[in-house]
């Protein structure tokens, strides 16, 4: 049976990734969950296994060892249905959107909508789980972390309820579950949710060789300059390294009810022009949420600016605040070294700083560092 445990091994004969030991027996962990899931509706597996749920999977480990490459082979590689994939914190956003849009609805509808919980119809926990559960069965979760107390307060019921509708749940985490909400408000209320995690998913650590992602980015240089064709065939090797064999898609972040399409997107990784996100009206809310989905950004043809391209400019800016504030790693390729990019114009000054964080992202240090995903706006 094919899986996710066969892709790896094919991309890694294609000489796509490096062959690790540790990754390849997290990949055959998840294929064997791949095969239960296969199972899980046949005649076959409900007689022997009657409503028993397949285990999931807690991925945990450091930066650049392979976890989402892994959720990308296990997600795109398992045929069951319905299923999603998600960041979670974009997850959780949905979440609270959901909770919101119940508690907007007139008494009898809350109880009519709530009749699973008919000593509790005001709690929206119940009809929010069953709507996600009715529209997935597996939920994949990328950069599982909490940090908010509005998500700690309500995961142990909400897991508790995804859990109890069938759902399976495979996650991805620089965390282990014991470090989750650590020094939280009120932590110990959050507790039995770690215990529910530890009860219902199986734990593996990815102590991966080397970070793989770093030894792709260092590998040969983030920042390409000036701009030709020697440069678009630069990136595109880095991209073609970044990405492990990966198919590119199309996807869709959402911000603030807007959508923003991503045309290139692929290992935890969004690839655009200079034009699709400077020359067209996006603010910091958009740059904030491609920094929350994605972990690396690859920006192709940043030209030298002069002072007509001043909203270019202080759009560029604004990106690159919040790529240097999220840790987000940043490869490129320009008209100029950073220095030279935006000489004259309004704001050229502040624009030193920004020339600064160029500089400073392409260090080893910078790139080493870990992602850290912006918060949901409310």
């Amino acid at each position: 049976m094919r899986g996710p445990l066969q892709r790896y091994r094919a991309l890694a004969a294609q000489g796509a990734l490096d062959a690790d030991p540790e990754q390849e027996a997290a990949a055959a962990r998840l294929q064997d969950l791949h095969e239960a899931l296969a199972a899980k509706g046949s005649l076959v597996g409900k007689l022997l296994n009657g409503k028993k749920e397949p285990r999931g999977v807690y991925l945990w480990g450091g930066v650049g060892r392979g976890k989402s490459l892994l959720m990308d082979l296990f997600f795109n590689n398992t045929g069951f249905a319905p299923k999603r994939r998600a960041h979670f914190h974009e997850f959780m956003a949905d979440i609270h959107e959901r909770i919101a849009a119940f508690r907007a609805l007139g008494e009898r509808d809350r109880r009519k909508r709530n009749g699973l919980n008919k000593k509790a119809p005001d709690d929206p926990i119940a009809p929010v789980a069953h709507d996600i559960a009715r529209a997935a069965k597996l939920l994949c979760f990328d950069e599982f972390q909490v940090a908010d107390i509005a998500d700690a307060s309500i995961l142990g019921r909400l897991f508790e309820a995804l859990f109890a509708e069938g759902v399976t749940i495979v996650a991805t985490s620089n965390r282990h579950p014991d470090d989750l909400y650590k020094d939280g408000l009120n932590r110990q209320r959050f507790l039995p949710f770690i215990d529910m995690i530890k009860s219902k998913l199986d734990i593996i650590e990815l102590e991966a060789a080397r970070d793989y992602r770093l030894a792709r980015l260092s590998g040969a240089p983030v920042y390409y300059a000036p701009l030709g064709p020697k440069a678009d065939a630069a990136m595109d090797a880095a991209w073609a390294r970044m990405i492990c064999g990966a198919h590119e898609r199309e996807e869709q972040v959402e911000v603030k009810g807007r959508t923003l399409t991503v045309a290139r997107a692929a290992r935890g990784a969004a690839r655009f022009s200079f034009d699709e996100l400077c020359a067209r009206p996006l603010g910091a809310a958009d740059y904030i949420a491609l920094n929350r989905r994605y972990g690396t950004l690859f920006m192709d043809r940043i030209p030298v600016m002069d002072p007509a391209m001043r909203n270019e400019a202080k759009r560029f800016v604004t990106l690159i605040d919040a790529i240097y504030e999220a840790k987000t790693k940043l490869v490129c390729s320009a008209g100029a070294e950073p220095e030279g990019l935006y000489p004259g114009g309004d704001g050229a000054f502040e624009f030193a700083r920004t020339a600064s964080r160029l500089m400073e992202m392409r260090s080893a240090d910078y790139l080493g560092a870990e992602h850290v995903a912006p918060p949901a706006e409310d």
